[in-house]
C-alpha cells in the first residue's frame, strides 16, 4: 500500500510538473524579472538618468503637476500624476484622451524632473519593467481572460507539483546539501532537489498567493452570493476609487484643488501621498483622487481620499483602518508582487526566483535525459521526446536571449519610430520565435553549447551597447553612486559569466563523450592486429 501511495505521487509530481512547465518557466522567468520592474523602467529612460533625489515638498511638486496639466492637456479626460521615489525619481505626470468609440482611452507620459519642475526631453516610447509584469500573467498578445485561466491552471498544477514532490521526498534536508556534478541524470535530479528545497517557502508562497490574486476567477460563488452584480459589485465595493463619476455636459474652469488638498493636509498631516488622479478635470463631473503612500507596510492597495473637483468636500475614504479580511487579501497580493520598499528583500525574491526556474527547467530536462538513456541503440527518438527537448532549448535558452533583444531594442531603436514601445516587445518575441525554430532544427549537445556561447556574448556586449548610446557606463555610475543603473551592468555581466561557465562545462562534457567514445574502438582495432 505504502509503495503504490508513493508510486502515485510520483506519476502525479513526474505529470503535472512536465504538462505545464514551460509556460510557468515562462512565468517564474517574467515573474522574477518585474520584481524590478520599476528599476527597469528607469533603465529604459535614459533622459531621466541625470535626476537627482530631490527634497522638494510634495505640495510643490504637485501643484506643478497639475499647473503643467492645465496647460499641456486641459481637454483630457483624466490626469495622472506620480510622485518621486527612490525607485523613479521623477515626477509622472500623464493624461488621458477619449478615442472614436471601440477604441481604448489613449494615455499620454511625460516626465517633470523634481528639481527644476521643467518637463523632461528626450523620453522614448517604452513599456519598461511593466511589460515583464503583465507578460506574467497577461502573456501579451493572447486574449487577457484566457491568458489568465492559463495561469491559473498553470499554478494549480504547480501548487500540486510541490506537494507531491514534498511527499515523495524521503530525504528532503538531506538532499539540501547533496549535489554530484559530472554524474549525468543524477546531477540533474540533485540541481533539481537543491532548487527545490532551498527555496521551498518561497515556491509555496508565491505560488498559492498567485492563486489568491486570481481567487475571484477560480472561485466567483462567494461574491456571486453576497452582491447582486457578483464579481463587478464585489470590485466596486472592495476598489471604490476604481469607480468613476460620469462627465456632465456643463463646464468646469478649475476643480477646487485648493480646498481638497487643504482639508486632507490639515487632517492627515503626516501621510505622504503617492499619485493623484483627477477624472473629467474640466467639467462638473470632476473628482480628485488622493493615494497614500504605504510605505514599507504590507498592503497592495493604498488608502485613499476623493473630493468633488467642484466644492472640494470630501466624499468618500477607503482603507484607512482596513480590516483584518482586507489587510489579510491585500497582504497576500503584496507579498507575491514583492511590493516592499527595501531593497534587501527584492533581491532576497529575485535570487528565489532564480530557484524556482532552475527548479523547473531542471525537472523538465531530466525527464528527457532519463527517456533519452532508456532508448535502445537501433531505437529512434519519439515524436513526444523531442518536442519536449525542442521546448526545453527554445524556452530555457531562448527566454534570455529574447530578453537581451529588449534591452538591445531599448537602446538601439530610433526614438521618434511610431508605436516604439511594442516594437521593442516585438523584438523579444521574435528573438524568442528564432531561438525555438532553431531548437526545432537541432536539439543536440552542440546547440545547447551554442546558445549557451550566444548568450554570453549577448549580455556581455549590453554594457557596451549602453555606453555608446547614453552618456553613463559602469564607471560614471559608481563614481556618482548611481547604483541602481549600475546593478545592471554589474547584473549583465553576471549573466554573461553564468553562460559562459555553462557552455565551458558542456565543451568538457562533449570533449570527454568523444574520448570514451574512441577508446573501446581503438581496444578492438588492437585485437584484431594481435590476432593476426
Amino acid at each position: 500500500m505504502k509503495d503504490s501511495f508513493f508510486r502515485s505521487m510520483t506519476w502525479l509530481h513526474t505529470w503535472v510538473g512536465l504538462l505545464m512547465c514551460w509556460l510557468l518557466f515562462l512565468i517564474f522567468f517574467a515573474g522574477t524579472i518585474s520584481f524590478f520592474r520599476h528599476e527597469i523602467s528607469l533603465w529604459n529612460q535614459p533622459a531621466v538618468h541625470s535626476i537627482e533625489n530631490t527634497n522638494v515638498q510634495q505640495s510643490a511638486l504637485i501643484d506643478a503637476g497639475l499647473e503643467y496639466l492645465q496647460t499641456t492637456a486641459p481637454d483630457a479626460n483624466r490626469w495622472w500624476i506620480g510622485l518621486p521615489s527612490p525607485r523613479q525619481p521623477e515626477v509622472q505626470v500623464s493624461h488621458r484622451h477619449s478615442q472614436p468609440d471601440g477604441q481604448r482611452d489613449k494615455w499620454i507620459d511625460e516626465r517633470l524632473d523634481p528639481n527644476t519642475l521643467n518637463q523632461v526631453d528626450g523620453l522614448v516610447d517604452t513599456r519598461g519593467g511593466n511589460f515583464f509584469y503583465r507578460l506574467h500573467f497577461d502573456l501579451h498578445y493572447m486574449d487577457r481572460k484566457l491568458a489568465r485561466w492559463l495561469v491559473c491552471l498553470a499554478s494549480l498544477f504547480m501548487l500540486i507539483a510541490l506537494i507531491s514532490g514534498i511527499v515523495i521526498h524521503k530525504r528532503i534536508f538531506k538532499d539540501m546539501f547533496q549535489f554530484r556534478p559530472q554524474k549525468g541524470v543524477r546531477a540533474w535530479l540533485d540541481a533539481h532537489n537543491l532548487s527545490s528545497v532551498l527555496a521551498l517557502p518561497f515556491h509555496l508562497m508565491i505560488t498559492y498567493t498567485g492563486l489568491v490574486t486570481l481567487i475571484f476567477m477560480l472561485f466567483p460563488d462567494p461574491a456571486n452570493t453576497l452582491y447582486e452584480d457578483g464579481v463587478k459589485g464585489f470590485r466596486a465595493d472592495f476598489y471604490p476609487e476604481r469607480q468613476r463619476a460620469e462627465a456632465t455636459e456643463q463646464q468646469l474652469s478649475t476643480p477646487a484643488f485648493n480646498s481638497a488638498f487643504a482639508h486632507f493636509h490639515l487632517n492627515w498631516p503626516e501621510q505622504k501621498i503617492k499619485r493623484v488622479i483627477v477624472d473629467h478635470p474640466s467639467n462638473m463631473g470632476a473628482t480628485i483622487k488622493i493615494y497614500g503612500d504605504n510605505g514599507t507596510l504590507i498592503r497592495d492597495e493604498h488608502p485613499y481620499w476623493q473630493y468633488s473637483g467642484i466644492t472640494g468636500e470630501l466624499l468618500k475614504t477607503a482603507r484607512l483602518d482596513p480590516s483584518s479580511g482586507e489587510l489579510l487579501y491585500g497582504g497576500m497580493i503584496a507579498v507575491h508582487s514583492g511590493r516592499l520598499a527595501h531593497p534587501g528583500l527584492r533581491w532576497l525574491y529575485f535570487i528565489c526566483g532564480i530557484a524556482g526556474c532552475i527548479m523547473i527547467a531542471s525537472g523538465c530536462i531530466m525527464w528527457a535525459k532519463r527517456i533519452r538513456e532508456r532508448l535502445k541503440p537501433d531505437q529512434s527518438p519519439s515524436f513526444g521526446l523531442k518536442l519536449v527537448e525542442a521546448l526545453n532549448l527554445g524556452t530555457i535558452m531562448g527566454l534570455p536571449l529574447a530578453t537581451a533583444g529588449f534591452f538591445y531594442a531599448n537602446r538601439l531603436l530610433p526614438s521618434g519610430i511610431s508605436d516604439r514601445a511594442e516594437k521593442e516587445i516585438l523584438v523579444f518575441f521574435i528573438v524568442w520565435l528564432a531561438s525555438a525554430i532553431v531548437a526545432g532544427i537541432r536539439r543536440n549537445k552542440l546547440a545547447w553549447q551554442g546558445f549557451a556561447y550566444l548568450n554570453a556574448v549577448t549580455w556581455l556586449l549590453l554594457p557596451i551597447c549602453n555606453a555608446l548610446t547614453t552618456d553613463g557606463n559602469l564607471m560614471t555610475y559608481i563614481v556618482e553612486d548611481k547604483w541602481i543603473l549600475a546593478s545592471f551592468d554589474l547584473a549583465f555581466l553576471a549573466t554573461a559569466a553564468a553562460f559562459a561557465l555553462q557552455g565551458k562545462k558542456l565543451s568538457s562534457k562533449s570533449s570527454k563523450a568523444s574520448a570514451v567514445k574512441v577508446k573501446p574502438v581503438q581496444k578492438r582495432t588492437l585485437n584484431r592486429e594481435q590476432k593476426a
